[in-house]
């Protein structure tokens, strides 16, 4: 009988530590996420309906990372190189080039249908889930490609809606350019916290990172129906001139202005693109110093650091010139190739990727800029769906060449030459503006 209270005054001691232990480590995380609420809810988010946008987003970009964790394993690391550049061909042609061409048609058809855009990006949620857990199940059938493919599309089908989206749930005190890189912030953020997780259930095995992918999306797809009503368009949007049908009668959404943010946002995206799947074979072909798989982690782990300062300085900045900030980033850009090429070690081939990251994420932001500025309410939302597609496709683009096996140097010595007629051409533009805008005005 004795020993009842010694039991009883142990098990609360131990409950009694436990609770300490908890409140020691809620107390900082507590902390930590009223922080995150008062950024996801500041400038009138919470009045708008964006602050779901950014919680979307982050579900968006967290489910898409756990399924790339997934299948990176089937599709590249356990294969031999040869084998391994015949399956990323053929994933970039399959899943990503087709829909690319295709994508710009989903915003104005979604607009056509009641409560369009919450119902599509719940769909696109929904359909993710559920193919990342069939991929789970079929991971060595040929089942694989083509669900990748859906997934990849419904990817892209998200990013569509979600950019015609952001500008209707804006809030007055917000710019365009402030919210894209809010929600950017928030999705790395959701990236970088998954994917640790994703790694340590795929080293149980790749379908359990696949299966945590389908329980984010479902998440993603309850907070799509959370959108307040003015997310759905109020009018059908315009079919972009070069998409549309013969015989068809529109006029073209971008002006001068914005074709040359376009022209220098896809440039160095698809440079984005290039580095990363030739640094990804290079780093199992060449002698870096470190493991092969260390050296591709650092590399992409510079590229995530890149795009994660880029949106820390937009949300923080107001571009005031930014096609001229893109022509001088291509420029840079530029410059960094030839050192990177000159000197190609594990090190340049680290600082190149952040740099390359870095000028991608605020030219994305000038993009937003000038859209914003130059284009009205009533085909903004268009333009962003259009601009977004084209840059996936330069991406895709960049990807593709990456895969060619060529030589590290030779590689960086090629991407300078784009880069630099990149910045040529952009800098014709920026000129040929500047000029538009000295000539003095006719005396009416």
């Amino acid at each position: 009988m004795g020993d009842v209270p010694r039991l009883r005054a142990l098990l609360a001691s131990l409950f009694g530590s436990l609770s300490a232990a908890w409140s020691w480590l809620a107390g900082p995380w507590s902390g930590l996420w009223l922080r995150v609420r008062r950024a996801r809810d500041a400038q009138g988010a919470s009045e708008t309906g964006m602050h779901r946008m950014f919680e979307l987003h982050a579900a968006s970009c967290a489910g898409d990372a756990l399924v790339a964790v997934g299948l990176a394993g089937t599709i590249f690391f356990n294969v031999p190189v040869g084998e391994a550049r015949v399956r990323v061909a053929l994933y970039l042609l399959v899943t990503m080039a087709p829909f690319a061409l295709l994508a710009p048609l989903v915003g104005p058809v979604l607009d056509r249908f009641t409560h369009g855009r919450r119902y599509a990006l719940a769909t696109t949620m929904l359909a993710r889930g559920f193919l990342a857990y069939l991929i789970s199940e079929q991971m060595d059938t040929w089942v694989l490609y083509p669900a990748a493919f859906a997934v990849l599309v419904m990817s892209r089908a998200y990013g569509v809606a979600r950019s015609a989206a952001v500008p209707r749930v804006l809030p007055r005190r917000m710019t365009l350019v402030a919210a894209n890189a809010r929600g950017s912030l928030f999705g790395t953020l959701a990236g970088a916290v998954v994917v640790p997780i994703g790694l340590l259930l795929a080293e149980v095995g790749p379908q359990w990172t696949l299966r945590a992918a389908a329980v984010v999306f479902a998440i993603g797809m309850v907070i799509a129906l959370r959108l307040p009503d003015h997310v759905d368009s109020d009018q059908p949007e315009t079919v972009p001139r070069i998409f549309q049908l013969p015989g068809q009668k529109g006029r073209g959404l971008f002006d001068t202005p914005v074709w040359a943010a376009v022209t220098a946002t896809g440039a160095l995206r698809a440079l984005y693109g290039f580095l990363s799947l030739l640094f990804a074979f290079r780093t199992r072909e060449d002698e870096f110093g470190v493991p092969d798989a260390v050296a591709l982690g650092v590399i992409l782990g510079s590229l995530v650091a890149g795009s994660f300062a880029a949106t820390v300085v937009g949300t923080r900045i107001r571009l005031h010139r930014p096609i001229a900030l893109q022509c001088a980033s291509l420029a840079v850009v530029a410059l960094a190739c030839v050192g990177a090429a000159m000197a190609y070690s594990l090190p340049t081939a680290v600082a190149l990727a952040f740099v390359t990251a870095l000028a991608t994420g605020l030219a994305k932001l000038g993009v937003d800029a000038v859209i914003q500025e130059r284009l009205p309410d009533e085909s903004r939302a268009s333009a962003f769906a259009h601009s977004e597609t084209l840059l996936q496709l330069a991406f895709v683009t960049g990807g593709a060449i990456g895969i060619i096996p060529l030589a590290g140097p030779w590689g960086l010595l090629v991407a300078a030459v784009g880069m630099a007629v990149a910045a040529a051409r952009v800098g014709l533009w920026l000129w040929s503006l500047h000029v538009k805008r000295s000539e003095p005005r006719p005396v009416a």
